[in-house]
C-alpha cells in the first residue's frame, strides 16, 4: 500500500459513532436496581419464613413481606431486562461501525 504525503487519512471517512457512556451508565444503574431487588426480595422471604424481620417495621406484617417480595422481584426483573437491552446496544453500536451486515457479524458454526 502506498502511503501519500497529501495527508489524506482514511479513518476521517469512517463516520463517528456515539459515544457509549451513556449506555454503561444506564447499565450500571440497572445492575445496582437488580441487585437492590435481590436484597429486598431476600428480606421479604426471610420475614415470611419466620425469621426476624431484617428491615425492622418496614416488614413487620405479612402483607407488607409480601409486597416487599414482590417489589424486590419486580426491580430485579426490571434490572435485568434494562442491563441485557444495554448490552445488546453497546454491542450493536461497536460492530455497526465496521459497515458491515449483521449477518457477517455473527459467528460461524
Amino acid at each position: 500500500m502506498k502511503l501519500s504525503d497529501d495527508g489524506f487519512n482514511a479513518r476521517h471517512l469512517r463516520p463517528r459513532g456515539s459515544s457509549a457512556w451513556r449506555w454503561r451508565l444506564l447499565a450500571g444503574l440497572a445492575a445496582l436496581f437488580a441487585a437492590f431487588g435481590v436484597l429486598l426480595s431476600m428480606a421479604g422471604a426471610a420475614t415470611l419464613l419466620g425469621r426476624p424481620p431484617a428491615l425492622g417495621p418496614l416488614n413487620d406484617s405479612i402483607g407488607a413481606a409480601i409486597t416487599l417480595l414482590l417489589f424486590g422481584l419486580f426491580l430485579l426483573w426490571g434490572g435485568i431486562n434494562v442491563w441485557r437491552r444495554c448490552r445488546r446496544r453497546m454491542r450493536r453500536n461497536r460492530g455497526a461501525d465496521l459497515s458491515l451486515s449483521p449477518g457477517l457479524l455473527k459467528k460461524r458454526h
